[in-house]
């Protein structure tokens, strides 16, 4: 499988490196397949630990072989023609999450391959796939969404390698990351929108705890009690009935058209009797009953420095930007 010459100008860990991907090419070696040992390749031709270990740790960096702890190395990926394997954990996937990631992979360029996972705010699903990938992939792009302790589940990645997107929690501050402030996003969108805002009665979050953000909370508690203003929290709309004077904060686009649906049917125009807000832009929100105003982060924008950051091998915390687009639903 592997053939070393002298005196032919080529590095010996360079000819492992390339027997290697030539026995991926043929078929000889296929995923999942166990490669010789360290220690065998160098008994067998005379080589150097060093040497051995150079030319399986750059197959290692470029995703083609993973080792696993006490059993040795095997072969991850039959395109050799990859550089790098990032993985990337969703917490969901949804229209404004697909404008981040194809933003991402636009940005990266060619020979890189990313693999996307979704742990649905779910702690196990999240632990699970974390510990099933460690050490197979060069950085790994993680949204812990409002999980709780993830720092203690992913403390065995490599801390230079992490990047932590969109949420970030007080014990994941040791790492990269390219989040959103939701606490002061939304009180500075709420006000700048205040002028509009101030003629309703009563100001009414959707915030279903298990989903969103704390800081998005916070940040609307202190905006109603800084302006005197009444306002409730809501876990769901089931079963609610929308009044007269009512403006609604809505996180979620099913949650929006069902608002809407519901104010058509008791008769209720939207901007005169009853208002809305909704979290993140899309198409959709610049259509849907005349506009919805929105409170957004710019995911594509995520997108593009999350790819500038691994491509540059840069370190940091970036605040995403974010702003407020005004239509006609106020």
């Amino acid at each position: 499988m592997i053939t070393i010459q002298s005196k032919i100008g080529i590095p010996k860990y360079k000819q492992i490196v390339n027997s290697i991907e030539e026995a991926i090419t043929s078929g000889l070696l296929k995923k999942g397949d166990q490669l010789p040992s360290i220690n065998n390749v160098k008994d067998e031709h005379s080589l150097s630990r060093d040497t051995v270990l150079t030319a399986f740790n750059e197959l290692k960096n470029r995703g083609i072989i993973k080792s696993v702890v006490g059993k040795g190395y095997y072969v991850s990926s039959e395109d050799i023609n990859v550089n790098q394997k990032i993985f990337l954990l969703f917490d969901e996937l949804n229209s404004f999450k697909e404008d981040l990631y194809n933003s991402f992979l636009e940005h990266l360029g060619e020979n890189i391959q990313v693999d996307i996972f979704f742990h649905h705010f779910n702690t196990t699903i999240f632990s699970k796939l974390i510990h099933d990938n460690t050490g197979d992939y060069n950085y790994y792009v993680i949204m812990p969404a409002n999980l709780n302790d993830t720092n203690s589940i992913i403390q065995s990645l490599p801390q230079d390698k992490v990047f932590i997107l969109d949420q970030m929690h007080d014990d994941l501050k040791s790492y990269s990351a390219i989040y959103q402030n939701f606490e002061q996003d939304i009180f500075n969108g709420l006000e700048q929108a205040f002028h509009l805002i101030k003629k309703y009665k009563q100001l009414i979050l959707l915030f279903p705890e298990e989903k969103q953000p704390q800081g998005m909370l916070k940040g609307f508690k202190q905006f109603c009690e800084t302006y005197t203003l009444n306002y409730s929290v809501l876990n769901s709309l089931k079963n609610y009935e929308p009044k007269t004077g009512d403006l609604y904060i809505i996180p979620d686009d099913k949650n929006l058209l069902r608002i809407i649906k519901s104010f058509k049917n008791n008769n209720l125009t939207l901007a005169k009797d009853v208002g809305v807000i909704s979290y993140n832009d899309t198409l959709l929100k610049e259509i849907v009953a005349g506009g919805i105003t929105t409170i957004s982060t710019d995911f594509n924008a995520m997108g593009k420095q999350l790819a500038s950051m691994i491509l540059n091998k840069e370190v940091g915390k970036i605040v995403n930007p974010n702003n407020l687009i005004i239509r006609n639903s106020l």
